[in-house]
């Protein structure tokens, strides 16, 4: 009597083809929803009294998962302020890209601006940054250079073409110039928010647009 015919198998090596990617996905997928958690819960409860566990359990991971991706709760913050600049440089060069005149550029930069100074989430998450570092000088000088170097990349690459005498100088200039634009920006977006019946959109446009003609003389 013959036997039943066995199920057909799939070739452990053919089985197990996709494994690696899916696991690659899901590593993407839990990183990325372990930053999301982390931006609403810096910007709930402030920086110092986050929770890794808040965090881990608004994403819907476990603390293990948190430490997976990230060393501690300063690692994703660098990684969320990180996110913010290639986002915003994306968009910042898709509308670049439209421009043909000087004034074009300049005006398209402090559209940028704009965008950034009226992203209330961010302004919350950079103040706490920057509060923390001060709260803590042991730290304060790391999380400037981190900081500065992220901000750094903004100028590279593509972006480069369009920057004007800015991309000729040196990396202290640079710096300078990028810590004080970030020093203007913040400051308009923290008081916009505090006493926003004082800063109208015309009036915050014209500082900025003031801004950027000085900071890239394209």
């Amino acid at each position: 009597m013959p036997r039943p015919a066995k199920h057909a198998t799939i070739p452990v090596a053919f089985a197990n083809s996709t494994t690696p990617v899916k696991k690659q996905e899901r590593a993407i997928q839990t990183h990325e929803h372990l930053i999301m958690a982390a931006r609403k819960v810096f910007a709930r409860d402030g920086f110092a009294q986050a929770r890794i566990e808040d965090i881990a359990a608004l994403a819907g991971k476990t603390r293990g998962a948190f430490y997976t991706n990230f060393r501690d709760k300063e690692d994703v913050f660098i990684a969320i302020i990180e996110d913010d600049f290639n986002r915003y440089k994306k968009d910042f060069l898709r509308n670049l890209c439209r421009t043909t005149s000087v004034e074009e550029k300049r005006e398209a930069l402090a559209q940028h601006f704009y965008k950034v100074i009226c992203d209330e989430q961010r302004v919350l998450l950079m103040l706490e940054f920057k509060m923390y570092a001060i709260r803590h000088p042991q730290k304060k000088k790391r999380l400037a250079d981190l900081h500065h170097a992220i901000c750094a990349r903004f100028s590279e690459g593509e972006m480069s073409q369009y920057l004007g005498e800015f991309k000729h100088k040196t990396g202290i200039e640079k710096r300078r110039e990028t810590a004080r634009v970030s020093a203007a920006i913040d400051g308009l977006a923290i008081n916009r928010l505090f006493d926003p019946e004082s800063f109208s959109e015309e009036r915050v446009m014209t500082l900025l647009r003031s801004i950027a003609a000085e900071l890239f003389d394209c």
